[in-house]
Order: structure tokens, then C-alpha cells, then sequence
């Protein structure tokens, strides 16, 4: 099955999206009030009316007619239409609009200087200006002018501001969306670093791996690699150094025999030490391959591929597998069960613990003793009990049965490395099960090992 992921249900998508989305709406926004404000601006005027009367009296004194015409279409230049009233009379007639020119009369007749912005963008003015001559003559001004900067010129200054805070907008909130996503990448950097150096109790800091998107996300797989190969490095290390030392005596033994049989006088003598070398080697290679199989159950059983296994017709074939060892030393095998039952798991595992079991009762059980084993169904789990008449345990070791190589005050009475129940534990524990001992009022101990059921719908 496919594992492609949508963007759409992408937290970090949605992130950036909205941010480029904030970003826009801010620049728009913000470029509306300022256009607003700057178009404003652009069209209000700030007119000196005393100064403008007076600059048309001295053009009127100095030029008469001709020079007030040349001052009139000076201003018309730039945008206001003004001359001189006398005596209610243009010298030099300019276009009004018909609602002002109603009016001047009016306003000339009040002698009062007058100053209106009846709308945006027009100016109205009458000033009073007295010569050198001593007469009194009016100023009438009008400006029509849309901006006092240029239209071309306003237009560019409106594209660079909106240029400017685009650009400003966008960095202020790319900034902001790379930082958040860099730190917590940075953080996962150095944490990758430290692990490579050997350091493997580095952790991401809780304050990325609490993120709810795919950074946080990242991050905490991160930290559950981390603690997965902290506990591996820590077990391997653990199960070198046991392996290390639950060989040193097997091979000194070995050595031993080896410089007996070197010294051997006759060939029969060298032959026992060799068939006690033996002997030595096998319980090593057996003690090996048992740290293996514990260590790859400890490991958490990488690949372990489940199916759907009958437990009566196992425990069934156990049994039967080893019967002969039993009969050999004079033990009974009986077995019973309360019908069938199927677990999800690997056959070769819960083989390899109902071999232990078994094999650990024969191997405690006296001769002409009985080992029982009962298959049975407690809710929704099988449970199987497996017992022996042998000495039982003491109570205070019950709980030390299962750690590795713990061998109790009863080890002497058989051999064994202290491995198979410990096996069992890892295999219960892999499928979801238990495994649990204890003493039996009649004398023998019987081991409990139970396993959920799988239920009829599953197994169609």
C-alpha cells in the first residue's frame, strides 16, 4: 500500500500557504492605506494668497496690462487661474465656474480677504493688495490643480512604495517562516551530530519535538531512533560482556583438558580428555547460540513474520519431540487440553519457548516423576501450565528465574547456563504474552505461559 501523504493535510503547508497569504493581505492593506493617504497628500495644496496677491500687484505696477497677462498665464501654468479685480472689474479676464462667478460680486463688495476648498482638488480666493499708487485691488484665484506632484511623477513614487513594502512584508514574514523552520532543523543537526560522535542519550529539545507538524513530527521519531539505539548499543553491550564472562570458565576448562590430554601417558587417557573437550565445546556453542537467540529477542524481534499458529497441535509436536529424553531418564509426559487455540506469532519462537519449558521440568524432575502439561483457555487468552515433581525453587529466588544467566541454590542438580527461561520471557513478552513460576504445595514448580487468543474474525 501506498504511503503517499497529501500536502493538503500538511500542517507545515498550511503554515507557509497562510503566512504567503497574511503576507499579501498585509501588503495590500498596508498599500491601500498608504496610496489613501498619499494621494491625500498629492492633492492638498498649500497656497500663500497675501504673497500671490502682491506678486500680481508688482507685475500689474511694473507691466501694466501685458505684464499682469504674463504673470496670468504663468500661473495657469501651474494650475491656478488668478488675476486682479478694481472696482469689481477683471483687468484681466480667467475662466470661473458659474457658481463662483455668481457669487464674487458679492464677496468683492464685502471687502473681506476670503479663502475656500469647497471640494477636493478646487481652491477658491479673494485677497485684498494695496499698491504704490494706494488703490485697493483684489486677488481672485482659483485652482482646479488634481495633485501638487505630477501625475507621472506620482505614479512612480506609488509603484516604489508598493514595491518597497512588498519586498519589506515578504522578508519580515519569510524571515520569520524560515526561522521556524531552521531551528528546529539546526536542532535535529546537532542532535544527528552528537549521536554520530557516540553520544546516544541526545535528545531533540521537548520544545521542537512538541510541535504538532511534520518538524515535530520529525522530531520525535528522531528522539524514538535515538532511545531505540541507545537501548540496542546498551544491550549488545550488556550481551557482550555477559557472553564474555559465562565463557571465561568453559574455556579455561578447555584449556585444561587440552594440557591433560597433551600430557596424556596413553592414548586412552588422551581420548577422555578429548571426549571431555568436547563436551566443553558443545555447551559453548549451545550457551552461544542461546545469548544469540536472546539477544535478538531483546532486540525487538526485527522482521519477525507473524501467522496464525495452532498451540494445541505445537505443544502436541513438543512434546512428542521430546518424549524421548524424558523416557530415557524414566519421566512421564501427560498431556491435555480444553480444545482448540490459535495465537498470532512465529511458530519457531514459541517452539523454542515450549522446548525450554519443557526441557527445564524433565531436566528437574526426578526418575519415575510425572511433567504435566495443561493447555487451557482463561478468557481471552491460552494458557498453558507446565509442571514437574522436582525441588521446586525457594521463594526468594522466584523473581530471579527469568533475569540471564541466573542460575539458583537448585542449579547444581542439573546443567545449564542460566538462558532458556529468560528465552521464554523475551518470546511471551514478543507476543503480546506472559510467562510467570512458582511452587507448587505438593512440591515441583510449574511454569504459566499465557498468550491472547486470536479471535475467529481475524483468522478469516
Amino acid at each position: 500500500m501506498s504511503s503517499f501523504k497529501s500536502p493538503f493535510s500538511s500542517p507545515l503547508f498550511w503554515r507557509l500557504l497562510i503566512s504567503v497569504c497574511i503576507a499579501n493581505v498585509l501588503v495590500l492593506m498596508l498599500g491601500g492605506l498608504l496610496t489613501r493617504s498619499f494621494i491625500t497628500f498629492s492633492m492638498q495644496q498649500d497656497f500663500d494668497w497675501p504673497a500671490l496677491a502682491q506678486a500680481a500687484e508688482q507685475a500689474y505696477e511694473k507691466g501694466g496690462p501685458g505684464g499682469l497677462n504674463d504673470w496670468v498665464r504663468q500661473q495657469r501654468e501651474q494650475g491656478v487661474d488668478a488675476t486682479l479685480y478694481e472696482k469689481g472689474v477683471p483687468l484681466r479676464d480667467i475662466r470661473l465656474p458659474p457658481s463662483i462667478r455668481d457669487v464674487l460680486p458679492d464677496w468683492l463688495a464685502s471687502g473681506n480677504d476670503i479663502a475656500l476648498h469647497p471640494w477636493p482638488g478646487f481652491y477658491v480666493a479673494v485677497q485684498n493688495v494695496t499698491g504704490t499708487d494706494g488703490r485697493v485691488r483684489q486677488l481672485v484665484a482659483v485652482s482646479s490643480s488634481r495633485s501638487r506632484i505630477p501625475p507621472r511623477t506620482r505614479g512612480k513614487i506609488l509603484l516604489g512604495v508598493q514595491l518597497g513594502l512588498s519586498l519589506l512584508m515578504i522578508a519580515a514574514i519569510g524571515w520569520w517562516v524560515a526561522r521556524s523552520v531552521s531551528r528546529p532543523v539546526e536542532a535535529m543537526r546537532e542532535a544527528t551530530h552528537k549521536m554520530a560522535t557516540g553520544e546516544f542519550t541526545t535528545r531533540v529539545d521537548r520544545r521542537w519535538s512538541n510541535k504538532h507538524d511534520e518538524l515535530g513530527q520529525l522530531a520525535r521519531d528522531f528522539n524514538g531512533m535515538a532511545e531505540r539505539i541507545e537501548h540496542l548499543v546498551a544491550h549488545d553491550r550488556g550481551v557482550l560482556q555477559d557472553l564474555s564472562h559465562e565463557l571465561r570458565s568453559p574455556l579455561a576448562r578447555l584449556h585444561l583438558i587440552l594440557d591433560l590430554a597433551q600430557h596424556s601417558v596413553s592414548p586412552e587417557e588422551a581420548a577422555a580428555h578429548f571426549e571431555r573437550a568436547e563436551h566443553e565445546i558443545s555447551r559453548m556453542d549451545r550457551m552461544t547460540a542461546e545469548m544469540l537467540a536472546l539477544s535478538r529477542l531483546e532486540g525487538g524481534l526485527p522482521g519477525m513474520v507473524r501467522e496464525s499458529v495452532d498451540l494445541v497441535a505445537l505443544t502436541r509436536d513438543r512434546v512428542a519431540a521430546t518424549r524421548i529424553d524424558a523416557e530415557a531418564r524414566g519421566i512421564a509426559l501427560q498431556m491435555t487440553d480444553d480444545g482448540p487455540a490459535t495465537v498470532q506469532g512465529s511458530s519457531i519462537l514459541l517452539e523454542r519457548a515450549l522446548d525450554n519449558v519443557i526441557a527445564n521440568a524433565i531436566k528437574f524432575s526426578p526418575s519415575g516423576g510425572v511433567v504435566q502439561i495443561v493447555l487451557g483457555h482463561r478468557e481471552s487468552f491460552a494458557e498453558l501450565r507446565v509442571s514437574d515433581n522436582g525441588p521446586g525453587v525457594p521463594e526468594e529466588e522466584l523473581h530471579l528465574m527469568f533475569r540471564p544467566f541466573f542460575r539458583g541454590t537448585n542449579a547444581a542438580q542439573a546443567s545449564g547456563h542460566g538462558l532458556g527461561l529468560a528465552i521464554v520471557q523475551r518470546v511471551m513478552q514478543a507476543h503480546g504474552g506472559e510467562v510467570t513460576a512458582g511452587n507448587l504445595g505438593d512440591g515441583g514448580l510449574e511454569v504459566i505461559m499465557r498468550l491472547p487468543l486470536q479471535m475467529t474474525a481475524e483468522i478469516a
